[in-house]
């Protein structure tokens, strides 16, 4: 059959070849543009993927937003409840001194990073999953959350001590050694430290297999050490002060890779470990916490000197103050931005189908305000 046009008769291959080709031109160009698009909390993906999921599946993009919404009062309820059995009158200062700095709010990004890399592998709930439901699917993986969240609360009571960062602030309002004392603020992250551990074999216990309980146990238990944050911690205390030409971006990668990254690390492999990913996997998937951990801590550098002390919650400025080695200082400002997006996009690039909720979590680390 063949078609009347006004500019004549045209066969129906003519016709469909010419629109075929004007879609070819129009896809390269919004692909275009949209690589120009400023990242936000929704993922974007290639216009041809996006495409391609429109005509073969009806799952709408991830919104990291969305499921935050959902996720947050899980995690904040297990929180409220973590210490409770520990609680009692001879106990009543420590323990309110664990909940004043576990309860004092942030990001939550690791306990969210753990059930992402869960969800990864095993699988997300249904968009319209009740709560009940929720806390079903999340009960193992958010005990990991919630005993790396112990772990990294301990290690922000510590750094803030005057002995390491000397910090009247965190979070928007007085540190654990300026409400309890420097004694009780000690002795309250030794506590959330060892609580951790505890915390996460008596829940994991008859619901968890053994040995991959037993494989995130060693796991988490490695991230605090000599070659994780302790060992990075030093480091950076040592780098302290130290001229620039002293400090390679090697040094600054291995303190951060153990100091910030370590925790990041064990969120993602151990939440993929729990949710049955094999050996490879998690491999690969710790190659995406490597990446993400350093993003962050160059996101922290570069806020730390373009972000006001209110709008960080603690004392802006810092690091240039007592001359500490930091991306910015190496870089410059430019180059940690750079350094921040390239980390971020090489994260990305690891990551597999179903890894849209990893993606967003990856973007929302470089772009996050505070």
């Amino acid at each position: 059959a063949e078609f009347s046009l006004k500019g004549g008769n045209k066969s129906l291959k003519s016709i469909l070849e010419t629109m075929i080709n004007f879609v070819v031109v129009l896809v390269l160009c919004l692909e275009l543009a949209n690589s120009f698009a400023p990242h936000s909390f929704i993922v974007r993906k290639p216009v041809y993927q996006l495409y391609a999921t429109t005509l073969s599946s009806t799952q709408a993009e991830f919104s990291l937003k969305g499921y935050l919404s959902r996720l947050t009062p899980l995690i904040e309820d297990r929180l409220k409840e973590c210490l409770s059995h520990q609680d009692t009158p001879e106990t009543t200062k420590i323990t309110e001194a664990m909940y004043y700095s576990l309860l004092a709010g942030g990001k939550r990004v690791r306990p969210v990073a753990a059930c992402l890399a869960y969800d990864y592998i095993k699988g997300s709930p249904p968009v319209d999953a009740s709560v009940e439901q929720l806390k079903e699917h999340y009960r193992d993986v958010l005990s990991l959350g919630v005993s790396i969240e112990m772990i990294h609360t301990m290690s922000l009571i510590h750094d803030d001590l005057p002995a390491m960062d000397d910090d009247d602030y965190r979070r928007g309002r007085l540190t654990c050694h300026k409400v309890y004392g420097e004694d009780v603020a000690i002795l309250a992250g030794d506590s959330l430290l060892s609580s951790s551990f505890e915390y996460l074999v008596r829940e994991g216990k008859g619901t968890v297999e053994p040995l991959r309980l037993l494989e995130v146990l060693e796991r988490l238990s490695a991230s605090v050490g000599n070659l994780g944050l302790a060992g990075g911690q030093v480091m950076d205390l040592e780098c302290e002060g130290k001229p620039s030409k002293e400090v390679t971006l090697d040094d600054l990668r291995w303190i951060h890779k153990h100091k910030t990254g370590a925790l990041l690390n064990i969120a993602v492999a151990g939440g993929a470990i729990l949710g049955g990913a094999d050996s490879s996997t998690v491999a690969d998937l710790e190659v995406y916490a490597d990446k993400i951990g350093l993003a962050f801590q160059v996101a922290d550098d570069i806020l730390d000197c373009t972000a006001t002390s209110e709008e960080l919650g603690k004392t802006a400025g810092k690091d240039e103050a007592v001359d500490k080695a930091t991306y910015v200082r190496l870089m410059g400002l430019d180059g940690a931005r750079d350094e921040a997006r390239r980390l971020r996009d090489e994260a990305i690039e690891t990551l597999g189908e179903g890894g849209e909720g990893l993606s967003a979590l990856a973007d929302f680390i470089v772009s996050r305000g505070n």
